[in-house]
């Protein structure tokens, strides 16, 4: 076979936040690992966290006009109308020049337009789902694809098309593995023995989380706990003055892996993302759901793994009541954090990336 017939090409749809946008990058790469000639080509939006992180990675990237629809009214729900149009046509233009033999979206609001492009213009159509309910863009486009790979059970019943339908996981980076805890650690300034927190709240931060790390800053002085704390851009001028040699203050960290790895105990939303690389580390963790998300599914998510006794959750509006006592109780219990480390792996499905990446692989042999 020549190198011709080798080189598929994907087309790549999601962003917004980390949790749209990693996925997409795990796949991406596995396929390039399992099939080298293959040619990628990210679809994003300027000025969100995939403008910033794709091109780094060496991917070729793409923009179209979209944003997103906001349930207040506002100007920007205004011209939302022309921005889809727009978007669809520089989508359908943008496909033609790439000519994708596979398109794979990862929900949110710019992989509806790109899709819909790729589909308009003969490509298979894979569409990844991370969370328990789907985002109303791959619900949307279920009609236009050949296949739909989620990675919860409990998505099923949201899908019309059950028979496109395969519980494949949520994927994650190759390169988010654990390294020494020690190691970790002295990389990143701290003791090698010191108990160590990671605090992150999404790529995009999350404001009551960090407003309970504030609120309990001489709390953890006084346990000599260390703190990794990614606070999201839009909060980090707020608290970078708490910056200090037991306390790091991070916008964004892009080398997770060692924040992981330093990791006594992690606090988190309970994004899919986040779910997916806490399981596969097998980290002991202490969710808190974002109550902005469409029906509940974060705090779904993370009551099944709690239920389990795979991890620790507090709902967001009851931070100020549980969340000091919650957490030294679990740093003063090291049996019950070992055994959460031990449960929560069997949440895991680290293949994944793989498995979707191959499938990926075939339909692009198909549609050859």
């Amino acid at each position: 076979m020549s190198r011709n017939e080798l080189s598929y090409r994907f087309l790549f749809a999601g962003g917004g936040t980390g949790g749209h946008l990693y996925p997409a990058i795990a796949v991406a790469s596995k396929i390039m690992e399992l099939n080298p000639d293959s040619i990628i080509l990210f679809v994003g939006t300027k000025g969100k966290i995939e403008s910033e992180v794709v091109p780094k990675l060496g991917f070729d990237f793409k923009t179209i006009w979209i944003s997103g629809f906001s349930r207040k009214l506002n100007f920007k729900n205004l011209i939302f109308p022309i921005k889809l149009i727009v978007s669809m046509i520089q989508s359908f233009f943008l496909n033609m020049k790439f000519k994708p033999n596979v398109a794979i979206g990862t929900g949110a609001y710019v992989s509806g337009p790109a899709i819909w492009g790729a589909s308009a213009t003969g490509a298979k159509i894979m569409l990844l789902e991370q969370n328990s309910y789907p985002g109303l863009t791959n619900r949307l486009l279920e009609r236009k694809a050949d296949q739909i790979h989620i990675s919860f059970e409990e998505s099923k019943k949201y899908f019309r098309k059950t028979e496109k339908l395969t519980l494949s996981g949520n994927p994650i980076r190759s390169e988010i593995k654990l390294i020494d805890k020690i190691e970790a650690k002295r990389a990143l300034g701290f003791n090698s023995d010191g108990m160590t927190l990671f605090v992150v709240g999404g790529s995009l931060g999350a404001q009551s989380i960090n407003e309970q790390i504030e609120k309990n800053i001489d709390v953890f002085k006084e346990l000599g706990l260390q703190i990794i704390w990614q606070t999201g851009e839009r909060y980090y001028d707020q608290y970078r003055k708490y910056d200090s040699p037991n306390i790091l203050i991070k916008k964004y960290i892009d080398d997770i892996a060692i924040a992981y790895s330093a990791a006594d105990l992690v606090v988190a939303r309970a994004g899919a993302t986040t779910i997916a690389e806490v399981s596969a580390l097998g980290l002991p963790v202490l969710f808190i759901p974002s109550p902005n998300v469409a029906a509940d599914h974060q705090y779904k998510n993370a009551k099944a793994i709690t239920d389990a006794d795979a991890a620790e959750l507090i709902k967001d509006n009851e931070l100020n009541k549980k969340f000091k006592s919650a957490l030294v109780d679990l740093l003063n219990n090291p049996n019950k954090l070992e055994r959460m480390k031990a449960n929560i792996k069997l949440f895991s499905k680290p293949d994944a990336a793989e498995v979707i990446a191959q499938s990926a692989i075939n339909l692009a042999e198909k549609k050859k």
